[in-house]
């Protein structure tokens, strides 16, 4: 299996409001960038949608590490709630809805396909590519808001 990274972040002008997400996928020093923006969205499905471009772009199964600033994404998969959710019929412990299943049910099936190891990284700290992302997804937000 190849060996990926995915570095990934969502971003919002007002939470909902304009938004976008950036991702970088690197596999033995080359680098690629995705980015894309949305008119009426918020930033946790921005954070979530960046995870599942980084991965659907890949074109066969790899092992994957991915770096996330958001721990609404990695503590629902590292603290087991992803899976509680699901098997709950996406209802959480409180017994409230969960929010974007739709993309819940995307990445599912993205980590099915993948071996993933996620990890992450505080947010706007130096970290580059983590900033890169950034730049990506608040670059994609303006350009939606401006339209």
């Amino acid at each position: 299996m190849k060996k990926v990274n995915i570095y990934t972040d969502g971003a919002c002008r007002g939470n909902p409001g304009p938004g976008g997400y950036g991702v970088i996928l690197e596999y033995e020093g080359r680098e690629k960038e995705l980015s894309e923006g949305f008119p009426n969205t918020t930033n946790n499905r921005m954070e979530l949608t960046a995870a599942i471009v980084g991965l659907e772009a890949l074109k066969q199964p790899c092992e994957v590490t991915l770096y996330s600033d958001s721990k609404y994404l990695i503590d629902a998969i590292q603290k087991g709630w992803l899976d509680s959710w699901r098997a709950k019929g996406w209802k959480k412990s409180d017994g409230k809805p969960v929010l974007n299943v739709d993309l819940w049910e995307r990445l599912i099936v993205q980590l099915e396909r993948h071996k993933v190891r996620f990890e992450w990284v505080k947010g706007h700290d130096g970290h580059r590519y983590n900033e890169r992302c950034d730049l990506l997804a608040t670059t994609a937000a303006d350009r939606v808001k401006q339209e």
